[in-house]
C-alpha cells in the first residue's frame, strides 16, 4: 500500500512539474504584457496604491451608499486572507527545498509582475460584476469573461471551465486541504497534539464563520489580517536581528543560485536553475495568487470609488504577501541555515524560530500557521461558492459549504507531498482560462487606466 501511494505522489509531481514548465512562461508573458499596457502601474502608482491601503486601513473613504457589500479595505482583507496562508510559511520553505536560494529570486520576479496582473484581475472584478437577484454582489474572472470577451460562444464555456476549476481548487487544492494539512502539521511537529484533533478544531472554526457568508467572513477578515502579519513581522524580525551577520550572505545566495545550479549541502539535495525557476514560480502563485482568478471575487464585492481603486489596491496585495511576507520567511530559513537541514514545509520554518527563539519560536509559528491558515480558509470558501453559484446558482450555497468543512478535516491528516502537488496542479488549471482572458482584455484594462488618469492626475481628485 505505501509502495502504491509513494507511485501516487510521484505521478502527481511529475504531472504537476510538466504542467508548471509551461505555466511559467504564460504566468511572465501575460504578467509583462499586463505591465506594458499599463504603462508600469505597479511602479508609477506604487505610491497612490500604498496610500489606498493605508487609508482603509484607518477607516477613511469608506461610502456605504455605493454598489458593493464591502468595504474596499475588507475586500483587500478577504483577498490577502485568502492570499497571506501557509504559503508564506510553509510555502516558501517548500520552495528552497526544492529550488534552493535562487527560488527565492524567481519569486521576487513572479511578485513584482504579478503586481500589474493581480490590478488588471481587481479592475475588470468591478468593472464586469453583476448582481445576484438578492442584491449580492456577482464578480470575478467567470463574469469578465462572459461580458467582456466578444465571441460569446467561447466565453461562456472558458467562464464555465474557470468556474469549475476554482471549485475544484477551492475544494481540493490551495484553499482548503493544504492549509489545514499545514495547520495540523505544525501542531503535530511543535507540540505533539494529533492532527486529527487539529483539524477538529479546526472545521469548527471555520463552520462559525463561513455560515454567515462575506460580510461575516470580511468582518473577521479585517480583524485577522493586519494583527496576524504584524505578530509574524514582530517575531521574524527579531530573529533575523539575531542573524544579522549572514543577511549579506544570503542575499549572495539568492542572486548567485537564481542563474547557476546550486550543489548539494547538508539535508539540501541540490538544484538545477530550472528547478529554481520553477518552484519560484510555482510557490510564487501558490502564495500571491495573481493570475490565478481567486482575489477579483473578493475586490468585486468592494464598495469602491472605480474600477481603478480597486486595481490599485490589489496590486499592494501581491506587494505585502510576495515582497514582504515570503521575503521575510525566507532570509529567517536562510540565515538561520535551516534550508540545509532537510526539513521541508512548515517544519523548516519552525525550526528556524525555535534555533533563535527556544520554547517561544514554536509557538509563534504554529499560531502564525493556524491564524494564515484559518484566514485563508475563510476567503477560498467564499471563492469556491461564488464559482458554483455561477455554475449552479444560490441554491448550492449550504452544500457546497457542508463539503467544504468536510474536506478540511481531510486535508488535516492527508501527506504533506500530496497535497502540496494536487494544489499546483488545480491552480494551473484554474489559472489558464484566466490568462487567456486576462490577455484578451488587456486592450480594456489599458484604456480604463489611460482614460482614468488623463482625467484625473492624482487619485485623490476622483470623488
Amino acid at each position: 500500500m505505501e509502495e502504491l501511494y509513494s507511485q501516487l505522489v510521484q505521478w502527481v509531481d511529475q504531472t504537476a512539474t510538466w504542467i508548471w514548465s509551461y505555466m511559467i512562461y504564460v504566468l511572465f508573458i501575460v504578467g509583462a504584457w499586463l505591465t506594458y499596457k499599463t504603462s508600469f502601474i505597479q511602479f508609477r502608482r506604487f505610491c497612490d496604491a500604498t496610500k489606498l491601503v493605508l487609508q482603509g486601513f484607518m477607516g477613511k473613504g469608506v461610502d456605504k451608499k455605493r454598489d458593493g457589500d464591502v468595504s474596499p479595505f475588507a475586500a483587500l482583507s478577504t483577498a490577502l486572507a485568502a492570499t497571506v496562508g501557509n504559503g508564506n510559511i510553509g510555502g516558501v520553505a517548500t520552495a528552497l527545498f526544492w529550488g534552493g536560494p535562487g527560488a527565492i529570486f524567481w519569486m521576487w520576479v513572479c511578485g513584482f509582475i504579478g503586481m500589474a496582473t493581480k490590478y488588471a484581475e481587481a479592475l475588470l472584478g468591478v468593472h464586469y460584476r453583476e448582481k445576484y437577484p438578492d442584491g449580492t454582489i456577482a464578480g470575478g474572472p467567470m463574469y469578465y469573461i462572459k461580458n467582456g470577451l466578444k465571441n460569446k460562444s467561447v466565453a461562456i464555456y472558458l467562464a464555465a471551465a474557470f468556474a469549475v476549476c476554482g471549485a475544484f481548487a477551492a475544494l481540493f487544492g490551495t484553499g482548503n486541504m493544504m492549509q489545514a494539512n499545514q495547520m495540523a502539521l505544525a501542531f503535530h511537529s511543535q507540540f505533539g497534539i494529533p492532527k486529527v484533533a487539529t483539524g477538529i478544531v479546526i472545521t469548527i472554526l471555520v463552520g462559525l464563520v463561513i455560515i454567515g457568508g462575506i460580510r461575516r467572513i470580511a468582518l473577521v477578515a479585517e480583524r485577522i489580517v493586519p494583527t496576524m502579519i504584524i505578530v509574524y513581522f514582530i517575531f521574524g524580525f527579531f530573529v533575523i536581528i539575531e542573524h544579522y551577520a549572514e543577511i549579506p550572505n544570503v542575499f549572495a545566495l539568492i542572486f548567485q543560485y537564481a542563474f547557476t545550479p546550486s550543489a548539494a549541502v547538508g539535508g539540501f539535495l541540490g538544484a538545477t536553475v530550472s528547478q529554481a525557476i520553477q518552484f519560484g514560480f510555482r510557490r510564487g502563485l501558490l502564495s500571491n495568487e495573481a493570475g490565478l482568478g481567486s482575489a477579483p471575487i473578493a475586490h468585486a464585492a468592494a464598495q469602491t470609488p472605480s474600477p481603478v481603486h480597486q486595481g490599485l489596491i490589489g496590486s499592494m496585495e501581491v506587494f505585502i504577501d510576495t515582497i514582504v511576507v515570503c521575503t521575510l520567511t525566507a532570509l529567517i530559513n536562510l540565515s538561520t541555515g535551516m534550508w540545509e537541514s532537510g526539513l521541508t514545509g512548515t517544519a523548516m520554518t519552525a525550526a528556524s524560530f525555535s534555533k533563535s527563539i527556544p520554547y517561544l519560536g514554536g509557538f509563534v509559528v504554529a499560531l502564525s500557521s493556524f491564524l494564515f491558515g484559518y484566514s485563508t480558509l475563510l476567503g477560498w470558501c467564499y471563492y469556491g461558492e461564488q464559482c458554483l453559484k455561477f455554475l449552479f446558482g444560490i441554491k448550492v450555497t449550504y452544500t457546497y459549504r457542508v463539503i467544504y468543512i468536510i474536506l478540511i478535516f481531510v486535508g488535516s491528516i492527508a501527506s504533506i507531498e500530496l497535497v502540496f502537488f494536487v494544489g499546483d496542479i488545480a491552480n494551473a488549471f484554474m489559472a489558464l482560462p484566466n490568462l487567456i482572458a486576462l490577455a484578451l482584455l488587456s486592450g480594456t484594462v489599458g484604456a480604463l487606466t489611460k482614460t482614468f488618469f488623463e482625467k484625473y492626475k492624482k487619485i485623490e481628485e476622483f470623488k
